[in-house]
């Protein structure tokens, strides 16, 4: 009687594997078992398995962990639309904001709502961030961290007093302190609520018709004096605190003093402020309008720079999927802040960073994958190429040149900042737990999301790899 010969993994993909500590196994192969990396080999290696996807000459990278998405501001857009859109753009897990546009997630009972929403409607995985009320809301804290929140948001800014409100400096030092003792990050939103209100007074007084008035009502001090305030009450209370799109350089030098003063601090920037500059309000108007706004072409250099050198420990999208006509009104003060972004982060920070020598492919699996992991909770599954993780893998053609069109996006939202800018580097696969959602043309019909909880260990950024190392795989 003859045997049959079982493969012994489900699937095996071959290619460039970027794998964590800045190593480049060129050639190499991932097998994969019930959804997780079970094994990585070399070129020679001869592995049976059911399926094999060929990616020779092309990046396997660790799918993106996007942790700056709001899938509520906008209803319509909801988790179906932000993870569609995630998908085609090789971002495999979402860190979805609370501040939903009906109601923030600020009690357990909105938490678990919703997240009993995502197995149904999410294309990729999702994690949850909560917030709380603007008094009254700290014993919710721990119960909201039980149901599985992620990490907490909050606001120095009032941008409504309901929906997205400010936090007052002893309501957050008290919540910074029951945060610390869940071991969980807590990201700010940092902006100074009266500096803003008071230019935004006298700026308000004409027509608005010229765009850079919202770069002028919402000035660098505003963003570094809020980030201030919180480095010394995260000091004071032990609690990590996140600082979510972070566009002033001296804000970002003040969080690693205090790092090196053993602040639990990381910080994010967004990828629009590393391709545009204020001077491109005058030609893109509201569309380009975001909270805080866009900086000068110096500050751009130095975020780049700080991307490269670990300060800034990750890159974020901040998707908010307005439609056209919430970002059109002749008056910028009118239009809504943000702009879609979910889909293009990874392409764009290839494109305009790896492909134009200002990052390496490992610097990009850094602030794209290893760090959001980490800060939030998910790095025993999310995050990198390692033995037991989620084989949640993006397959990157380096060679590959297009031209981003905003008819092809999957938002709701329906344009995009960067449409028809000239793309190097294209998505060619995108698999969540070893399933294709993506297969570079069209987004699977499927719904393989899942609700993901954290895991949190201390948080310890992941670092570039010194220059002589195995940076680029040799």
């Amino acid at each position: 009687m003859s045997s049959v010969s079982i493969p012994a993994y489900e699937l095996t993909v071959r290619g460039d594997l970027v794998l964590p500590g800045g190593v480049l196994l060129k050639n190499g192969t991932i097998a994969v078992r019930e959804g997780r990396i079970a094994a990585i080999a070399g070129e020679d290696a001869c592995i049976q398995a059911e399926r094999h996807i060929d990616a020779t000459g092309r990046f396997v990278l660790p799918g993106a962990v996007d942790a700056h998405v709001h899938c509520f501001s906008e209803p319509r857009e909801g988790i179906t639309g932000a993870t569609r859109s995630a998908a085609a753009g090789g971002v495999t897990t979402v860190i979805d904001m609370p501040y939903d546009a009906d109601e923030p997630v600020w009690t357990a009972e909105l938490l678990r709502r919703k997240a009993g929403r995502i197995p149904g409607e999410a294309a990729v995985d999702v994690a949850l961030l909560a917030t709380i009320r603007p008094s009254g809301g700290l014993d919710e804290i721990p119960r909201l961290y039980a149901a599985g929140a992620c990490g907490f948001k909050l606001s120095t800014f009032n941008t409504n007093a309901y929906r997205f409100p400010r936090i007052e400096d002893g309501e957050m030092l008290a919540a910074f302190r029951r945060i610390r003792e869940l071991g969980c990050a807590v990201g700010l939103h940092a902006e100074n609520d009266e500096i803003i209100r008071r230019l935004n007074a006298e700026l308000e007084t004409g027509d608005g018709s010229d765009p850079l008035l919202h770069c002028r009502a919402r000035p660098e001090a505003a963003e570094s004096a809020a980030v201030a305030t919180a480095l010394e009450l995260a000091y004071w209370s032990g609690a990590h605190v996140h600082f979510h799109h972070t566009t002033v350089p001296h804000a970002v030098q003040m969080a690693e003093i205090y790092r090196k003063l053993g602040t639990k601090v990381s910080v994010e920037t967004c990828i629009h402020y590393l391709i545009y500059t204020e001077e491109d309000m005058l030609t893109l108007g509201a569309r380009a309008k975001i909270n805080p706004p866009l900086r000068t072409r110096e500050a751009q250099d130095q975020l780049w720079a700080l991307c490269r050198s670990g300060e800034i420990g990750l890159v974020t999208s901040d998707h908010a999927p307005w439609q056209i006509d919430r970002k059109s009104s002749a008056n910028i003060f009118e239009n809504a802040s943000g702009a879609p972004g979910v889909e293009t982060l990874l392409p764009n920070l290839y494109s305009a960073g790896v492909a134009e020598g200002k990052l390496s492919i490992h610097d990009l699996v850094r602030l794209l994958c290893e760090n959001p992991a980490r800060v939030y909770g998910l790095s025993d599954r999310k995050g990198s190429l390692k033995i037991g993780a989620d084989a949640d893998l993006v397959i990157l053609d380096p060679a590959a040149q297009w031209v981003l069109d905003e008819a092809r996006q999957h938002s709701f939202a329906g344009w995009s900042l960067y449409h028809g800018r000239a793309m190097k580097g294209k998505i060619g696969s995108v698999l969540v737990r070893g399933q294709e959602v993506y297969d570079g043309e069209h987004i699977t019909d499927r719904l393989e999301g899942q609700f993901v909880r954290p895991a949190h260990q201390a948080y310890a950024p992941v670092l570039p790899v010194n220059e002589g190392g195995s940076r680029d795989g040799s």
